[in-house]
């Protein structure tokens, strides 16, 4: 077991125990007597389905490989998310950038791959287009 997966094991029990302690102690405390047992389950379920999905996301999010830098993007293939004409923005592993087409006008949804950079932003062509370059 991971040091982090023990740590998300107790920090959920005793944010478990919490819950319990305010609905049991600190309710009634308030006046409010007629809490249901099967609220306090429902409430402890639902916490701990939260605390389950947040792990299992958080989790996946350390496992990303993360993306070296400009120089290593070249070749990435992705979609374009706002129109080029000839900048825009356009998606590669899930990431949003600003870049600017060597193809001209690029609508949105098409296919490109990473050609170069100027500064921060990317120089992308249509996929069709940088595979056809490649095969001469």
């Amino acid at each position: 077991m991971s040091a982090r997966l023990i740590w998300a094991i107790v920090s959920t029990l005793l944010e478990e125990a919490a819950i319990a302690a305010i609905v049991l102690w600190g309710l009634p405390y308030l006046g409010i007597h007629n809490f249901p047992l099967a609220g306090l389950i429902a409430v402890m379920v639902a916490w701990g389905a939260y605390s389950v999905t947040t792990y299992r996301r958080g989790s996946r999010a350390l496992k990303k490989e993360p993306l070296c830098g400009l120089p290593d993007m070249v070749g990435s293939q992705g979609e374009v998310v706002s129109p080029l004409v000839p900048e825009g923005l356009v998606r590669i592993k899930g990431e949003l950038w600003q870049a600017e087409s060597a193809s001209g006008r690029m609508d949105t949804g098409e296919e490109i791959t990473v050609v170069g950079q100027d500064g921060l932003k990317l120089i992308v062509r249509k996929s069709s287009a940088g595979n056809l370059e490649r095969a001469e």
